[in-house]
């Protein structure tokens, strides 16, 4: 049996605040014996629930390094009871780099789960966190964001689940997230998910989009300080009740939420994020980039809602996703 060669720096089941690394040993042309070295802190006191925390999945998204960054300085054991494992860049490697996918590999964290011990890079980091990660978790928590190209309007999610009784769970850590925004979502492209795994090992799971456009606004670190912080409070790590506000639900009831580019070219927007639109009518359009005089192709939508999400930049290619249309819910 193969065994994953990462191994943490500090003790994962101590009492009090350890900061250290998951520490990957990687021999590359600049570096023989060289290691990929990946923040970890854990904050016990007592006994309690487990949150997993983590950001940096895709490396270009921002929210969940910056929340997570300050939470693991600032969070002191006395203020607990359990347990806290802070991973803000679990994907080292293409947050340093500032990509979405690995450097080394080419690899896409988020659909390498459940990984390989003898795999990739990418594949052993996803080996690790699903088996020795996940399973001692009560509650995982998944910061995304838009990245470098999607905008998102800010929300928290949970998935519909077959255990019902799990998805009842997920939404409520959702709502106690407490985002503007609050999304029954769909994936399309579920596989070698790290939400999928989360799920299948029977836990309490909450993503969220809480921007993107390759950074970070006060905005929205903001939403991600207080959404982990909620969370907390909900399964009774911290005390005291979540910060409520106001909240709009959505929902992503199916694939026609999805809207994909049909050419290529400069994009223009008719419609905000946030704004409504009918089946039918036009979220953008696409103009040529390469010649003049000619007709933009149309980007229809494929239902009623409201725009949740669009491209980044200004050119897209055919294949991209260029709007997301949720439905409120009444």
């Amino acid at each position: 049996m193969t065994v994953n060669p990462i191994a943490p720096t500090i003790p994962l089941d101590a009492q009090g605040a350890h900061h250290g690394f998951l520490k990957l040993p990687y021999s590359r042309d600049d570096s023989a014996w060289g290691s990929v070295m990946i923040p970890i802190s854990v904050i016990a006191n007592g006994d309690g629930p487990t949150a997993l925390l983590t950001g940096g999945n895709h490396g270009d998204e921002y929210e969940g390094p910056i929340a997570l960054q300050e939470l693991a300085r600032f969070l002191k054991p006395e203020e607990i009871r359990g347990r806290v494992i802070i991973l803000p860049m679990m994907n080292l490697p293409a947050f340093t780099a500032g990509l979405r996918c690995s450097p080394i590999d080419g690899g896409n964290l988020n659909r390498s789960f459940p990984g390989r011990p003898d795999g990739t890079v990418t594949q052993k980091i996803a080996h690790y966190v699903a088996t020795e990660l996940v399973p001692s978790a009560d509650v995982v928590l998944d910061f995304h964001s838009g990245g470098r190209t999607l905008d998102f309007l800010p929300f928290a999610a949970a998935h519909i689940l077959a255990d019902k009784s799990q998805e009842a769970a997920c939404m409520e850590a959702m709502q106690a997230f407490n985002a503007p925004y609050s999304v029954r979502m769909l994936e399309i492209d579920s596989g070698g998910m790290f939400d999928t795994e989360v799920e299948e090992q029977g836990k309490i799971f909450v993503t969220t989009e809480l921007g993107g456009a390759g950074t970070a606004t006060a905005r929205s670190v903001a939403i991600a300080r207080k959404g982990v912080r909620n969370l907390l409070c909900h399964v009774g790590i911290l005390s005291g009740a979540p910060e409520v506000a106001a909240t709009i639900e959505l929902d992503m009831p199916d694939e026609r939420c999805f809207q994909f580019a049909m050419g290529a070219g400069l994009i223009e927007y008719l419609i905000d994020l946030g704004d409504t639109v009918e089946e039918g009518r036009p979220i953008a359009r696409i103009w040529p980039a390469d010649r003049c005089g000619t007709d933009p192709v149309p980007c229809l939508a494929r239902r009623d809602g409201v725009l949740a999400a669009r491209h980044v930049p200004g050119l897209v290619k055919v294949g991209d996703c260029v709007g997301l249309i949720a439905v409120p819910v009444e």
